[in-house]
């Protein structure tokens, strides 16, 4: 049985929702998808790093905000000595593996592929460490306040004064 047998044996609901869903189909296969895109040229881009967080990551900016990206290395046995953030950032270790010792001592490691989000704040202050044998290579991006330097010296918590 056809359609229009269909709407002649009184089952005009399903004709007509079948005429109107194929006149949405038929008029769907005129619209032009790409007429209006405009090709890109003369630009490239390349990946300086990827990573995965260990979980949901917020990112909150107030007011005027300066974004800066930075490589930072850390040869074997260095340290970035204790400080804080006046903005948030977002880590990805590229090479490595950095050990990040936490205003309460807890030590959180992040190993190449992954990545991190550190919080603003003085109350947030840390020490990053290469404990390894080859240089640690991180891509961050800063979101500071305007005019903010990028990191603030710290003292250590009294939890590590036995570093």
């Amino acid at each position: 049985m056809g359609l229009l047998g269909f709407v002649r044996n009184g089952n005009q609901g399903w004709g007509r929702k079948g005429m109107v869903l194929g006149g949405c189909v038929a008029a769907l296969g005129m619209v032009p998808s790409a007429a209006l895109a405009t090709p890109g040229s003369g630009v490239s881009g390349t990946v300086l790093a990827t990573g995965t967080s260990a979980g949901t990551m917020k990112v909150k900016a107030k007011g005027v905000t300066d974004v800066v990206v930075r490589t930072i290395t850390i040869a074997p046995g260095g340290s970035t000595g204790w400080h804080h953030h006046p903005g948030q950032l977002i880590a990805v270790v590229q090479k490595g593996t950095l050990s990040r010792t936490l205003d309460d001592c807890s030590v959180e490691t992040t190993t190449a592929g992954q990545s991190f989000i550190e919080p603003s704040g003085a109350k947030h202050r840390h020490i990053g460490r290469n404990l390894g044998s080859e240089p640690v290579v991180l891509y961050v991006t800063y979101m500071l306040p305007a005019g903010s330097p990028l990191s603030v010296d710290a003292d250590a918590p009294a939890c590590a004064a036995g570093e």
